[in-house]
């Protein structure tokens, strides 16, 4: 079963071509690939972030508050409408990140966005239950109607995960080909868009309720890698209004 809720800190790093590759050789001794990976290879994770028309959430989060919230749609990979994706809230509360999931067909969500209609259980197209968590619906709807929120921004990425051996709290992720769009807000079209890094960058997260591992901090000592406030959205955002 896909784990609904998340608690846990969440550090991001900007690595270079140099600084990933000398991660991903010692990376094995560590901790294991995610079973996404298959053999050896990235994944693709598509999003569609929800926002007002005044872009209300994504510039409340840029002015660093302690609290702040995100609501987005996800899949992994091009969906069609009969397929599984997840409708997830994102909290932050000093530097502690809460993430609350429930998946749904893509058909349905896209019936709740333009409709209201509460999505139901349903029947995915490779014949697995789809389930809803109501409670975690409960929570989405209000902050749904509150603002009011709808689909504003596409954006997708490549992705190598990790979790570390015998210690499933610590998790780390190193994104690549990130795109992003305002036009075509669908998760059942293809990934495409302007590339929000320059060649060369990799944008790493490192995720864990407790502390790092030692071998994770000296890496990033040896390196010289410091943490950075990127991001994905807020970067988006950014970009498009200095246009």
């Amino acid at each position: 079963m896909a784990i609904e809720v998340f608690n846990r800190r969440e550090i991001k790093y900007m690595l270079t071509d140099d600084d990933k590759a000398a991660l991903l050789d010692i990376i094995g001794d560590y901790m294991d690939s995610d079973p996404f990976n298959k053999g050896g290879k990235t994944y693709s994770i598509c999003n569609l972030y929800l926002d007002t028309d005044a872009d209300e959430l994504i510039r409340k989060s840029l002015e660093k508050p302690v609290f702040k919230e995100k609501i987005r749609l996800r899949s992994y990979g091009q969906v069609g409408l009969q397929d599984k994706v997840f409708l997830e809230s994102k909290k932050k509360f000093n530097g502690v990140v809460n993430k609350r999931r429930t998946n749904f067909l893509l058909g349905d969500v896209y019936d709740y966005f333009e409709k209201g209609t509460i999505p139901q259980n349903a029947v995915a197209s490779d014949g697995k239950p789809v389930k809803m968590n109501r409670q975690v619906m409960k929570e989405i709807d209000y902050i749904m109607h509150f603002y009011p929120l709808k689909p504003r921004v596409f954006i997708s990425y490549d992705r190598w995960a990790f979790f570390e051996k015998g210690n499933s709290d610590f998790r780390l992720t190193i994104d690549t080909n990130i795109q992003t769009r305002r036009t075509d807000l669908r998760l059942d079209s293809p990934a495409y868009g302007t590339q929000l890094l320059q060649p060369g960058q990799w944008l790493m997260e490192a995720k864990a309720f407790k502390a790092f591992p030692l071998w994770f901090v000296r890496f990033l000592s040896s390196r010289r890698i410091y943490n950075t406030s990127f991001s994905k959205y807020g970067t988006e955002y950014k970009r498009y209004k200095s246009h």
